[in-house]
């Protein structure tokens, strides 16, 4: 999902500008309520049961009414998060990868972006985690990069994480998914911005709802849409670094007019020399040439 083409990165973006809505959802809206969305769950055609009813309506609230239980820190950077993504678009993302540069920027460049906006415009200290797990009887092992804040400006409340994850719908979705399913999905934010315990309340929701969708469908239930395995991807162990430290692991080369170092020139004819040179260097023999 990192190294997606220009194209995809373009619709991303261009869906960012037209609708903050549809990217970052209705978090900040408080004009509804999860009750709203009770009389169009139960009009589905779709549902085969009251019980199916009953559980998809249910789901339906939980996940709503984690969404709106938002603090004022956590709207302050979302509101952030919005002014970096439309600075992105506005100038352009360039991807500067080393190894295989995307052309119209890929998702770890964009990363990159937006917490160098995070932490030197709006003031926050904010890092690229990448977190990492071991295969277990249950679960692969993986890996998975998003952007995080961390504050402590509260000594009483204590450290407050906030995880910033640009892709979060996309995460969650099951290209066979039902009805049902897909417009739970389409419920969250294509961008979420919020604190690890919503988050995690939000990852119970959704895989209990994605194990009922499967179920239904008869499909076989994938290690990678397992409960642990999503909370592996946020909530797990993780290496943190600056954006700028990250940018500068992915793009570290030699400048354009550099040329390698000639190795010392030593003559088999001077004995003294050359022992002279073997001494040298940390133990590393210098190359030697017979002339």
């Amino acid at each position: 999902m990192d190294r997606q083409n220009s194209d995809d990165m373009m619709r991303f973006l261009e869906g960012m500008a037209s609708s903050d809505d549809v990217i970052f959802g209705c978090l900040d809206e408080g004009n509804q309520s999860p009750e709203d969305f009770q009389d169009d769950s139960e009009a589905n055609s779709n549902c085969n049961s009251e019980e199916n009813k009953a559980f998809w309506l249910e789901q339906e609230q939980l996940l709503q009414g984690t969404l709106y239980r938002t603090s004022s820190a956590e709207t302050k950077i979302r509101q952030a998060t919005k002014e970096a993504l439309k600075e992105v678009k506005s100038k352009g993302l360039h991807c500067v990868c080393r190894l295989r540069p995307v052309a119209g920027g890929c998702r770890s460049c964009l990363r990159g972006e937006i917490s160098r906006h995070l932490q030197h415009v709006a003031g926050y200290h904010c890092l690229i985690s990448k977190s990492k797990w071991r295969s277990s009887h249950d679960i692969p092992a993986g890996e998975h990069e998003y952007i995080e804040i961390v504050d402590r400006s509260d000594s009483k409340k204590g450290e407050m994480r906030v995880v910033i994850e640009l892709s979060f719908r996309a995460e969650f979705e099951i290209a066979k998914g039902g009805e049902e399913y897909k417009r739970l999905i389409s419920r969250l934010p294509e961008v979420y911005v919020g604190k690890t315990d919503r988050l995690r309340s939000l990852i119970k929701i959704l895989c209990i709802a994605g194990k009922r969708c499967l179920r239904d469908k008869k499909m076989h239930m994938g290690p990678w849409r397992k409960h642990k395995y999503m909370q592996a991807k946020w909530l797990g162990t993780c290496d943190r670094s600056t954006s700028l430290e990250a940018v500068v692991s992915e793009t570290t080369t030699e400048p354009e007019n550099w040329v390698p170092q000639a190795k010392p020139r030593v003559s088999m004819l001077n004995y003294d020399g050359l022992l002279g040179c073997l001494s040298t260097g940390l133990g590393r023999p210098a190359a030697v040439t017979v002339v």
